[in-house]
């Protein structure tokens, strides 16, 4: 029996800056027993609870079930204990998988060898068993398998999404650097706009953020646009089930007032992007978006404004005076706003200008990122 049948213990991975915004999201969505780790987050789920996650959590970078757990002090014992599993369960020789390792701590010192043993026993596995072996996919297999050795011990789960989180599918044109999607949500949670208020983007690049504030406020599920999930080919998956719980979650999607949400870009290439990349959502073609420098873009009073500005200010490459220069048209053309602005370094945080009212650590691909929160105050307030 695997692993995750006996406890209905599941893993999920997130930055680590994310773990109690995480927790929290599990808990709204019905997990129970949830753990914060140094990798992630154990929790408990039955399976509609746990369907329901996988489809509109929007955090976390990938959901694991535990199929194995065994100690893995040798790269043979690996292939030998892996080779003796029930992988026709949840395999076949018509369907394709991959592998993605993590190792450490052990005497198995490389992650992509350890993944190759592991693939070399599944594929000896079905070639006994069947004459046949499926094939590897690592563009879009039919099933993800994760390998985690830590300390000699090994756990093979399987990636219950079938992918990534951030690669949500609405994303079909893009600009250089963009935002992730699994980031952009967290500073949309860090934000705390509920719609209150117009939300604005000056710099919005491919629209990753307008993109998700879309998504939050209009309730709709982070993986709407993925047509098949890793949790599929669990011998235990019940079809019905699956089809009951993403009913009952997209009758909950509510449509985008006009005027809401918005954004520019001085660069009419990153419109065309948002533009292309909207048009995959409902309620997309009414985020309003226009090319222009977000100088122009003033006077933008009264609303809750978030950015994440463009590629050289996130590098820190002599982007310091531009950096001064966008606080000033905060300060100056955003009466009454709230800021949140995502910047990948302290120092540009120091050369913005304006008095932070909350600092946020956000890495993002190596980048020691900072998202703040700045309140333009009626009149003038001293930095």
């Amino acid at each position: 029996m695997f692993r995750y049948i006996k406890n209905k213990i599941f893993f999920a991975q997130i930055s680590e800056d994310c773990s109690e915004s995480g927790v929290q999201e599990l808990k709204e969505l019905g997990a129970t027993n949830i753990e914060a780790d140094y990798r992630g987050i154990y929790f408990e789920a039955d399976k509609a609870n746990l369907y329901e996650i996988v489809y509109s959590a929007r955090l976390f970078s990938r959901f694991l079930a535990p199929l194995y757990k065994f100690d893995c002090p040798h790269d043979d014992i690996l292939y030998e204990k892996a080779k003796s599993m029930e992988w026709d369960k949840i395999l076949s020789p018509d369907k394709t998988f991959a592998i993605f390792a993590n190792v450490g701590n052990s005497r198995i010192k490389h992650s992509q060898y350890a993944a190759r043993r592991l693939k070399d026993a599944i594929a000896d596995y079905f070639m006994e068993k069947c004459g046949k072996r499926p094939s590897v996919d690592t563009e879009n297999p039919d099933v993800w398998l994760n390998l985690f050795i830590n300390r000699d011990k090994a756990v093979i789960n399987i990636d219950l999404a079938g992918g990534t989180g951030h690669k949500r599918g609405y994303r079909v044109t893009s600009v250089e650097a963009p935002m992730r999607e699994t980031l952009a949500a967290a500073v949309i949670r860090y934000s705390g706009w509920d719609g209150e208020e117009p939300f604005y983007d000056p710099m919005c690049g491919s629209g990753t953020l307008l993109i998700e504030a879309m998504m939050h406020y209009c309730k709709i599920p982070a993986l709407y646009k993925r047509e098949k999930f890793g949790f599929q080919c669990l011998p235990d998956f019940d079809e019905s089930l699956w089809d009951r719980v993403k009913r009952k979650v997209n009758e909950k999607i509510r449509p985008l007032p006009e005027g809401l949400i918005a954004g520019s870009d001085l660069d009419p290439e990153a419109i065309k992007a948002v533009l292309d990349n909207t048009s995959e959502l409902p309620f997309g073609d009414r985020i309003e978006v226009t090319c222009k420098d977000y100088n122009d873009s003033g006077p933008l009073n009264n609303l809750t404004i978030v950015s994440n500005p463009p590629y050289g200010m996130r590098l820190d490459n002599d982007d310091g005076e531009m950096i001064k220069e966008f606080g000033d048209f905060l300060k100056q053309q955003c009466a009454g706003s709230i800021a949140w602005v995502y910047l990948g370094s302290t120092a540009l945080v120091r050369r913005i200008g304006l008095r932070t009212n909350k600092r946020i650590m956000l890495n993002n691909g190596g980048l020691d990122g900072r998202l703040i929160k700045l309140e333009m105050y009626m009149g003038t307030r001293d930095p």
